[in-house]
């Protein structure tokens, strides 16, 4: 049972917002499609890192979703700035269930363990915003990955995953990192990076975390094995 991730996959299956138009986008649902049946079989588990769907409301994500539930593999889905469709929970796991998508979850204030490996996480906040209205949701988003952690303690291996980077340049979301070391995180991932600023992600270890961008394009559309 292997472990993938990969973020920002804005699927436009049923809608019109087609991300080709972008370059080293062209033909992108293919080249995943592709990579994501070589490596990954039934199975393993992937994380998908937030901005999954650019459908505006829940219903209108089924074609997006009928393709993920067509890939081997179970797909654990996070919030991203861009998934409008989002709502809660028990609405996500309830349509789920109705529409026949039994390999797609939600990762909301929980955690999956995959063996002795808890995946936890939440979206995140960009940090470099400083209005109060900012503070409270970066507070809400601190509770909601500490929720998570919570639900994986006591597995050997905590591995956390947001959409906004954690840190970047050097400076980083304090509410979150602190959050990290306090559960002993020593791998995080991230998406939300695209084009130029990919150059600039942090990938490596930063204060005994090692981070990792898994954008879909900073991938090249492949998802990225993290264990074992």
């Amino acid at each position: 049972m292997s472990i993938f991730a990969i973020g920002d996959l804005h699927l436009s299956l049923g809608a019109d917002k087609p991300m080709d138009v972008f370059l080293g986008w062209e033909g992108y649902v293919a080249r995943l499609e592709r990579n994501w049946r070589t490596m990954i079989g039934p199975q393993d588990t992937v994380i998908l890192a937030g901005d999954t769907s650019w459908a505006m409301k829940l219903e209108e994500t089924r074609t997006d979703f009928a393709f993920l539930q067509s890939l081997p593999g179970q797909k654990w889905l996070l919030k991203g700035n861009h998934d409008y469709w989002w709502t809660t929970a028990r609405k996500m796991e309830t349509f789920l269930a109705q529409q026949g998508f039994s390999s797609l979850h939600i990762l909301h204030n929980n955690c999956c363990r995959v063996g002795d490996t808890a995946l936890c996480g939440t979206r995140g906040w960009p940090f470099d915003d400083t209005q109060a209205q900012s503070a409270k949701i970066m507070a809400r988003e601190a509770g909601r990955l500490r929720l998570s952690l919570e639900a994986g303690r006591g597995a050997a291996q905590i591995l956390a995953f947001l959409h906004y980077p954690p840190v970047f340049g050097n400076t980083g979301a304090r509410e979150l990192t602190e959050l990290l070391h306090a559960y002993g995180v020593q791998r995080c991932f991230y998406g939300h990076l695209h084009g130029k600023a990919i150059r600039y992600a942090v990938q490596g270890v930063r204060d005994g975390i090692a981070y990792k961008l898994i954008s879909a394009d900073g991938l090249d559309f492949c998802p990225y094995p993290v264990a074992p």
